[in-house]
């Protein structure tokens, strides 16, 4: 299959072929007659395989550590798990984080409402902000 051929036969497109050849994740041969890159079932099975970890958020090197692993006729089935199990945690942390800002938006929108609109000083930019509750500044959140 060329490049197009193997998109096509993926639903990506050859800007994806490319892109994890040059990564080194996928491989083709040359043809002997016009130098073109062509790729067998292989290639379409683990660009296959990319793409689904992809859409789990796996990155490109954890990807190639899965691939590394696999190529080795290890299973890779516990690095998968390690790594979602990481996934989730960092998830998880960033729903936190994504649940206290939006409490604290809505905190603002609340105390805002009936706020009068001021027109900027040499001192202050928009009170609004100026006159938030900062006790977090620093880098605390609590």
């Amino acid at each position: 299959m060329t490049v197009t051929e193997l998109a096509n036969a993926i639903n990506t497109t050859p800007d994806t072929v490319r892109y994890y050849t040059k990564m080194a994740l996928i491989t083709a041969s040359k043809n002997p007659n016009n130098g073109y890159k062509i790729y067998g079932k292989s290639a379409q099975n683990r660009l296959k395989f990319i793409l689904s970890a992809r859409q789990l958020n796996f990155s490109v090197a954890e990807i190639k550590s899965i691939l590394i692993e696999a190529d080795k006729g290890h299973s890779a089935c516990p690095l998968v798990r390690d790594i979602v199990e990481h996934h989730l945690t960092e998830t998880e942390q960033q729903f936190q984080a994504a649940l206290l800002l939006r409490e604290k938006l809505s905190k603002a929108i609340n105390d805002w409402q009936d706020k009068p609109d001021k027109t900027p000083t040499g001192d202050m930019i928009c009170h609004l902000i100026e006159s938030a509750d900062n006790t977090d500044q620093g880098g605390n959140n609590e």
